[in-house]
């Protein structure tokens, strides 16, 4: 099934690894065949991995990004959702954890980031965060 990007003008994107930007116009793109795609809203930059929700989110991320090199972020994401899931409570976000974990077994990344945005936006009403996310409600292509 294609995949169909609605670019803004100027909006850049991940695609296998490569950064591209649209040009001064809005554009479409449409990909024909599976690939791994995140918008610019949905790349969270390393120093951006500033608390546990979104220590998690980071190493699945860059498993997403790199496929091929998904066994060295691994170890990284095992430790920070035992952390995470640690500290929690709620049964849902919990029940949330345990998808995340296992959509990241099947290599089912994309599915996991989605789910993992659902953990950020749980932990910043909990902690009060309101400041603009780089992690916006909208789903983003993938």
């Amino acid at each position: 099934m294609p995949l169909k990007l609605s670019l803004k003008p100027h909006e850049k994107f991940v695609l296998n690894g490569a950064v591209v930007q649209n040009g001064d116009r809005r554009g479409v793109l449409v990909l024909q065949n599976k690939a791994s795609v995140l918008r610019e809203k949905d790349i969270m930059q390393a120093e951006e991995a500033d608390s546990p929700a979104r220590r998690v989110y980071f190493p699945v991320m860059m498993m997403y990004l790199d496929e091929a090199g998904a066994a060295r972020c691994y170890d990284e994401f095992v430790r920070r959702m035992g952390e995470f899931m640690g500290v929690i409570r709620n049964p849902d976000v919990l029940a949330d954890c345990v998808n995340v974990s296992k959509h990241v077994l099947s290599r089912e990344y994309y599915k996991a980031l989605m789910i993992c945005r659902r953990l950020i936006e749980y932990e910043d009403e909990r902690i009060g965060r309101h400041v603009v996310s780089s992690l916006p409600a909208g789903v983003a292509a993938g």
